[in-house]
């Protein structure tokens, strides 16, 4: 198969028999496997791959690159249509921001659009990160709309279009289509959550009042309807998600409806009635999600196909699945082996991962990590916590405007600026885009009153009472529900049938002595079997919403730090308005005119691989 964008087809010819998956990426580990609940119609859901189409490679659970997605895309197509079902595709935005091969590039985005685009999804929305800067946002109107060919859905975003200036939809509101092997009739939409941090060129609407809009209503009236799809960047348990099944049962009371999310970076399953469910497939495309539903009426059958067996159920079927995105499940779930699984189309796609990656010297070494720091997987403080790393070690040493480097300061940040861990070995380009791929850089007020200063850590991690309401979005993502966290935390230890679930969901062997790695065991509505890989549980920790270190403070004659009477105070520009707050809250009356810039041009990505550069030399 040739490659759908044309600047790579030069690749094809290169790597007929190429590998696929990054050439630098861990073989996945073997272990066992749960397998997946096919249906009358099946979907493959990715949400917040922030970039990472080359897969993760340092972790060889999660080492399928986008190459490798499309071929068991076209493997599970192949199945479907075997046996008569219907498989679609879906994502749920958030694709950039957070890797480099999105983040290293210049202008951004110019090689993952281009690789993006070479899946074929049927059903597509936009993500909050999509729309922070105007030349994103503008990127997805006038490149990944167009080529979505009518998948992309935006039922509460508009955008000023930059060529006629005016104010228009990002894409259209909703879509009808009939599965072609079934004949279900599916209306979809796709909304964003009732996002606020847009650059000005486009308008989110709030989900609220989308739903009382006149088009939104006509088309919900559509009785010729079997199934309704809401695609989202919206918490499946969100006010937002609630309005629109609410809107949709008043309508269409008995109508079965399939919700998709995303934002929160975790596996979650929910249900809205028995009828009615919603699937968020994790991040960073450690996760391809699958959802099944058996039971739905056809009424734009038009095929020869005769039903699958399970039509005959009287009840509606749903069932979920969270794939660990690596050969090992790919090659078990299509029934192939690493012969007969690639495409021809994967593996040049693999090719142009790879070629890009090696356009963007991402692979380039600033030092060696002594250790793994973690973000989640250690509490903070910690010795292994990515946070008390860059407290202790690296905003003391690097945070300094020469002309006030001894005027003692308090530097915060916030801990949902790093995104992802450190592993021990090289630390590269790569590694730099995926802690930290934000262009953050920092303010400051001179001279704030250290007894008030000291109250801000304190205020915005929500420690005390207060009258200002902190978001969260200011706080490193936990990759698991609370329902999950608790169960690992709190939860008896399990057995290793248990882990395997009910007889028909048996994994490869049944032999109890095989070791298990760490890994998701997701605990959401429908239980704890929704994994398909069975793992040993990992304890993932809350962090604060932000960290503070203090530099440059006076000590004594004994060697104690002491308390300055003022301090610069220094932030990270993301969490002006935050800090503004807290102060006025705390009775002082600054503005944004009494902020300045702090170390002008420096942002905490370049710190973050400058330290590193100095400071973990040597071989891995």
């Amino acid at each position: 198969m040739i490659l759908r964008s044309a600047n790579w087809l030069v690749l094809v010819t290169l790597v007929a028999f190429g590998r696929s998956t990054q050439p630098s990426a861990p073989e996945p580990v073997s272990a066992p496997l749960r397998e997946l609940p096919w249906g009358q119609l099946n979907f493959l859901h990715t949400t917040d791959t922030h970039g990472w189409h080359a897969g993760h490679l340092q972790e060889p659970s999660f080492t399928g690159d986008w190459g490798d997605y499309i071929s068991f895309a076209q493997r599970l197509h192949e199945k479907a249509d075997n046996e008569g079902r219907d498989l679609l595709l879906i994502d749920t935005g958030d694709r950039i921001e957070g890797n480099g091969l999105y983040d290293a590039s210049d202008p951004k985005g110019i090689y993952t659009r281009a690789i993006f685009k070479e899946q074929e999804i049927d059903v597509i929305c936009i993500g909050n990160h999509e729309l922070y800067h105007k030349a994103s946002s503008d990127n997805e109107y006038l490149s990944t709309v167009p080529n979505s060919h009518g998948n992309y859905l935006a039922s509460n975003l508009d955008i000023i279009d930059p060529n006629s200036g005016e104010t228009v939809p990002l894409a259209p509101r909703f879509k009808k289509f009939t599965t072609k092997n079934q004949g279900i009739r599916i209306l979809a939409f796709g909304f964003l959550f009732d996002f606020k941090g847009n650059a000005n060129n486009t308008i989110v609407e709030a989900v609220e009042k989308t739903v009382q809009q006149s088009w939104f209503l006509e088309a919900i009236h559509d009785r010729e309807v079997d199934l309704f799809l809401v695609a989202g960047h919206v918490p499946l348990d969100s006010p937002e998600y609630h309005s629109i099944f609410k809107a949709i049962r008043k309508v269409q009371w008995d109508t079965p409806i399939q919700f998709f999310g995303g934002h929160t970076h975790i596996r979650d399953y929910f249900k809205y009635d028995s009828k009615a469910y919603s699937l968020e497939s994790g991040r960073y495309m450690e996760t391809i999600g699958f959802m099944s539903i058996t039971g739905l009426s056809t009424g734009g059958q038009s095929s020869t196909r005769p039903p699958v067996a399970e039509n005959t159920l009287s009840s509606l079927k749903f069932a979920r699945r969270y794939i660990d995105n690596n050969l090992y499940s790919f090659h078990h779930h299509s029934s192939l082996n690493s012969t007969t699984f690639p495409t021809a189309h994967g593996r040049n796609v693999s090719a142009m991962i790879a070629s890009a990656r090696k356009d963007l010297k991402l692979d380039h070494r600033f030092g060696c990590a002594p250790q793994d720091l973690w973000t989640n997987r250690a509490p903070f403080p910690h010795q292994n916590s990515i946070f008390s790393w860059l407290q202790v070690q690296v905003l003391p040493d690097l945070v300094s405007e020469p002309t006030r480097k001894d005027i003692p300061r308090l530097v915060i940040v916030n801990t949902g600026g790093i995104r992802f861990d450190i592993f021990k070995g090289p630390f590269t380009i790569d590694t730099t885009y995926t802690v930290s791929p934000f262009t953050s850089g920092f303010r400051y007020i001179r001279d704030v009153p250290f007894q008030t200063a000291k109250r801000l850590k304190r205020i915005l991690n929500q420690e005390v009472p207060q009258l200002v309401e902190i978001p969260h979005e200011l706080a490193a993502h936990l990759p698991v529900s609370s329902k999950t966290q608790a169960a690992v935390f709190e939860g008896p230890k399990e057995s290793f049938d248990h882990y395997y679930g009910s007889a028909n969901q048996m994994p490869l062997s049944s032999e109890n002595d095989i070791p298990l790695i760490p890994g998701y065991t997701t605990h959401d509505a429908a239980g704890s079997d929704g994994d398909d890989t069975i793992h040993s549980p990992i304890k993932f920790y809350t962090i604060p919403n932000v960290i503070e270190s203090r530099v440059a403070f006076p000590t004594s004659e004994a060697g104690n730090a002491e308390d300055p009477e003022k301090v610069d105070l220094v932030y990270i520009d993301f969490i002006e308005r935050y800090v503004l707050w807290v102060l006025k809250f705390l009775g002082m009356e600054y503005e944004i005119g009494d902020t300045e810039a702090y170390m002008e041009g420096k942002e905490l990505t370049g710190l973050i691989s400058e330290w590193v550069e100095g400071n973990w030399k040597g071989d891995c």
